[in-house]
């Protein structure tokens, strides 16, 4: 299957072909001939499959008819209307928009919440054909009568789960009677649970229904390990990971705004270049962390869940969950920012005797049990059993060494090695754009992706796990 025989414009053709993309994944394969049909469609895959291209491909062979060269506002009304959950995301798909509608007359803009309103109100006054959006920013924009929805032909959906999550549905029902009743409906999600089938309904009329991967399934290619270790020593264990495995990129989950700051604080100090990006973070500073990261400037990203959904970044080679998510699909959402688009990566995760009920309810969602690994050269240390309900003491070092007992060391560089070496289904992947990967053995990322520069080369330890796509 090639993009050609998808029926999509040859000025479309132009600009996936100068990106170097030869092949479509397979949520496109389903997606793009029913959007291009006019069909309302809801659509489920694993993240990093190129949803977003999934859906920005046909929706801009669609208003290609009607675009217009004229400069007057009046010719460019807003046809389409993109919904997202986070201004992160928000950002990533009008890029989207821009790159593969660069040699078509359609204008768009982004809105999001966290910047000035005037550069936005300027753009709309200027005429758009596609609004990408967040919820609550756009509703700013109803109020104050800045934005005209009444010529919306198309309106998607995307990360619906997460906007289900985060309470933005009854935003999104107060938009939603703002637009015509007669317009094509898209709905994409990374999971297709029982309640965003009920939402589905409510919005979509007699949908088509693209599902590419399980629900709750977590990609082939991602080696997930857990290191046992005390809650008071994870830092330090963070630390001697990232120094020995060695891990020269990841991003850092914890649960909270303040353990991201206290965490990356700890990271400096120990020399390893570290940012924080939470809801409490300013727009700017968030995407100047998310530029440093994806330029190589730092190597460690320590995100909250909210800020982290919807980060598109390829080729990351690991993930790690310092603390367990109490919401076991949140652990799907996590490592699936590794192993994007065919390619292998590694999650690892850090957890205490006290995250025991989080790790059954994990393993028990995935329906696998996670490997556990013991770090070399780093004391991990089993706890003696304590009565029902007690939690350990805050410090370790004064504990009498006969109140621990060690537990059995494997070497994690063998314990790779020996994944690497498990046969494994090769996966077709587009080549490798010379501006982005030329100098770099990485496989390509989806039609849809962001690039990201590494600033060093893997080293071989991991070349198994990060080895080119053949």
């Amino acid at each position: 299957m090639t993009f050609e025989s998808l029926g999509l414009s040859p000025e479309i053709l132009r600009a996936i072909t100068d990106e170097g993309y030869t092949t479509p994944t397979p949520v496109q394969v389903q997606a793009i001939p029913l959007v291009l049909a006019g069909q309302d469609v809801q659509a489920a895959a694993q993240t990093g499959t190129g949803k977003t291209a999934g859906f920005t491909l046909p929706i801009l062979h669609r208003l290609q008819p009607m675009a217009s060269s004229s400069p007057s506002p009046a010719r460019h009304p807003i046809r389409c209307l993109v919904l997202t959950p986070t201004r992160e995301l928000a950002a990533q798909v009008q890029e989207s928009v821009k790159t593969y509608g660069r040699h078509l007359a359609l204008r768009s803009t982004v809105i999001y919440g966290g910047v000035a309103m005037p550069p936005q109100v300027k753009a709309l006054q200027a005429g758009v054909e596609i609004v990408v959006a967040t919820p609550g920013r756009l509703l700013d924009h109803v109020q104050q009568k800045t934005i005209n929805l009444s010529q919306v032909e198309i309106l998607v959906l995307d990360e619906a789960d997460r906007m289900l999550d985060m309470g933005f549905i009854p935003d999104i029902r107060k938009i939603i009677a703002l637009l015509p009743e007669r317009r094509q409906n898209l709905l994409f999600s990374a999971t297709f649970s029982e309640d965003i089938k009920k939402l589905s309904q409510g919005i979509l009329n007699n949908p088509a229904t693209v599902e590419v991967a399980r629900s709750n399934t977590t990609a082939e290619g991602i080696t997930q390990l857990i290191y046992p270790v005390e809650a008071e020593r994870k830092r330090a264990l963070l630390t001697h990971l990232i120094r020995t495995l060695p891990i020269p990129q990841a991003i850092v989950f914890t649960r909270t705004k303040h353990g991201a700051n206290r965490l990356c604080a700890q990271l400096e100090k120990e020399q390893i270049p570290a940012a924080a990006i939470h809801s409490d973070k300013t727009q700017s500073h968030r995407m100047r962390s998310l530029e440093q990261f994806k330029a190589g400037e730092v190597s460690i990203l320590v995100a909250t869940d909210i800020a982290a959904r919807g980060l598109d970044i390829d080729q990351l080679p690991f993930v790690i969950n310092f603390e367990l998510p109490h919401v076991p699909e949140d652990y799907v959402h996590r490592i699936g920012r590794t192993g994007r688009a065919g390619s292998e990566g590694c999650a690892i995760s850090l957890v205490s005797p006290e995250e025991s009920r989080e790790r059954q309810a994990i393993e028990s969602l995935i329906k696998q049990t996670i490997r556990e690994e013991v770090s070399v050269n780093f004391e991990v240390v089993e706890p003696v059993q304590r009565p029902e309900g007690r939690r350990p003491p805050r410090e370790a070092e004064g504990r009498s060494r006969t109140d621990r007992r060690p537990v059995a060391r494997q070497s994690e560089v063998e314990a790779v090695e020996q994944v690497v070496r498990e046969p494994k289904v090769p996966r077709p992947v587009p080549e490798v754009p010379r501006s982005v990967y030329s100098h770099h053995h990485f496989s390509r990322p989806p039609l849809g992706s962001s690039g990201i520069k590494k600033h060093r080369e893997i080293p071989a330890l991991l070349g198994g796990l990060l080895k080119k796509t053949p």
